[in-house]
């Protein structure tokens, strides 16, 4: 079995939306463990600033490292040209994370517009991503897509990217079927409320205060943290997952096994809402 330090020693990753939050964390985890990674993104000056603090931070010390492509992933061509560079620059690629998301949604609101351009960036991109990077792919690579609790369960307000979500999930399930005689292995990794440039804005800047909100909804108490993301990615990105795939790997705090109720019984809620006679 591996050790975490080097269990992707020798790999080479590609991940997309990587020049900021969890794209970025899970970036530095999958560099820590050995990776080569290329973060493909938009806006240089953030990618290049992510890749030079994964140069900075010991990961050579185990093999890794991190390079920034600019690229749209709207565009065929521009991921045509990522994997091109990345076999140009290492004649292999072991592992691609579809992480690149757009949280534009209005619910039922949301244009046709709006419709198509949040699934476009959400589910089509990393679908063609796939296409394109199977074609060069040797056996024992992993694909693996970012899905979330929120493409389980349903949400005032919100519908185009719960429904992004929910079909990365699906065709996690078919794309793995159809690559798994090519010895290439697919997995979706769900998180809940995690860390990040949206949770941050809304806590204020005070994780004390995001994990008080998201203790009511997560039963270990808090809400995750991106670097824990990204170790479940470098392990479904192992020899040591070598017999996992299809699946969906909740990384949510327990989030998922919670109903409405919110794990309560419903003397308590009852309790909680109706008054004393």
């Amino acid at each position: 079995m591996s050790t975490e330090t080097t269990r992707l020693a020798g790999k080479v990753a590609i991940v997309t939306g990587a020049t900021q939050g969890l794209g970025a964390d899970i970036a530095r985890v999958l560099a820590s463990a050995g990776a080569t990674v290329y973060l493909v993104g938009r806006g240089r000056e953030a990618g290049e600033a992510v890749a030079a603090s994964i140069g900075e931070s010991g990961a050579a010390a185990v093999g890794g490292s991190a390079r920034y492509l600019e690229a749209d992933i709207t565009d065929d061509a521009a991921i045509e040209r990522c994997i091109r560079t990345v076999m140009d620059d290492c004649g292999r690629l072991d592992l691609l994370v579809n992480n690149a998301c757009s949280y534009n949604d209005r619910g039922l609101a949301s244009s046709r517009a709006e419709w198509l351009a949040t699934l476009n960036v959400n589910l089509v991109s990393g679908a063609i991503f796939t296409q394109q990077a199977a074609a060069v792919m040797r056996p024992g690579s992993v694909v693996i897509n970012l899905g979330s609790t929120g493409g389980k369960f349903g949400a005032d307000g919100r519908a185009v990217y719960p429904a992004s979500k929910a079909a990365i999930i699906q065709i996690t399930k078919n794309f793995a079927v159809s690559l798994a005689p090519l010895g290439i292995r697919v997995v979706s990794v769900s998180p809940a409320w995690t860390w990040s440039p949206s949770v941050e804005s809304m806590s204020g800047g005070d994780m004390a205060k995001a994990d008080a909100v998201g203790a009511h909804f997560h039963p270990l108490g808090r809400v995750g943290r991106g670097e824990e993301i990204g170790r479940a990615i470098a392990f479904a990105a192992s020899s040591d997952a070598s017999w996992i795939t299809g699946i969906d790997i909740p990384v949510d705090g327990g989030f998922s096994i919670l109903g409405p109720d919110q794990g309560r019984s419903p003397r308590e809620w009852f309790g909680k809402l109706l008054p004393e006679s």
